[in-house]
């Protein structure tokens, strides 16, 4: 999936042009309980604000409240400058970038395209797992051994077991691949899972939601 794909697109964010001053950021962010805003010069894109560094820049200032709300702008404050993702970027590589902010912004040749936040990696991840979905949740381990994923595709055909999310996670230390298999309730689990170990595949647990 692409950044693309999730994105808010611009016409649907809240955004602030760069020569803004603070105190105009600080009363957007508060009427529309948001925290941080996409900083733009016209439609190009220029970074973000938020409420921390507003609070932090302030601090350290040494300038009167009002004088420092009304005369720094927004540009004066604006951080993630570098921080962003194309259009064309897979989603996953928002994980680590919205670890510490809230928002990320895609942009494409300097333009700003839109939003990605916290909250759609959050919907995203839900999704991956199928935790939208009723269903039993097996998981399990496999030796890091060519072909093992295919093994695995033949059993879940053989027994026609309806699959709602599939994840792997690499354990290379251990040589071992831990897999998360998601399907939909049927009366054949025992016999699938009598195949899985069979083929080599170590059945971790089993939980049905």
């Amino acid at each position: 999936m692409f950044a693309k794909s999730v994105m808010i697109p611009k016409e649907k964010c809240l955004t602030i042009q760069a020569g803004e001053s603070v105190e105009t950021a600080l009363e957007i962010l508060e009427q529309k309980q948001l925290d941080a805003l996409p900083v733009l010069d016209g439609k190009e894109y220029k970074g973000l604000l938020n409420r921390y560094i507003v609070y932090r820049e302030y601090f350290y200032s040494g300038k009167e409240k009002q004088d420092f709300l009304s005369n720094m702008t927004v540009l004066d404050l604006v951080t993630m400058q570098e921080v962003y993702l194309t259009s064309e970027d897979v989603f996953e590589k928002s994980f680590y970038q919205l670890n510490d902010f809230p928002i990320i912004a895609v942009v494409e040749e300097g333009k700003f395209l839109g939003l990605v936040t916290r909250y759609d990696m959050m919907n995203e991840f839900q999704s991956a797992f199928g935790m939208k979905k009723d269903g039993i949740r097996i998981s399990f381990t496999s030796s890091e051994a060519e072909g093992r994923i295919a093994r695995l595709g033949d059993i879940i055909e053989k027994h026609h077991e309806s699959v709602i999310s599939l994840v792997t996670f690499d354990e290379t230390d251990k040589l071992l691949r831990r897999i998360v298999l998601k399907v939909e309730k049927r009366g054949n689990l025992p016999s699938f899972l009598h195949d899985l170990e069979k083929s080599g595949f170590r059945v971790l647990h089993i939980e049905e939601d």
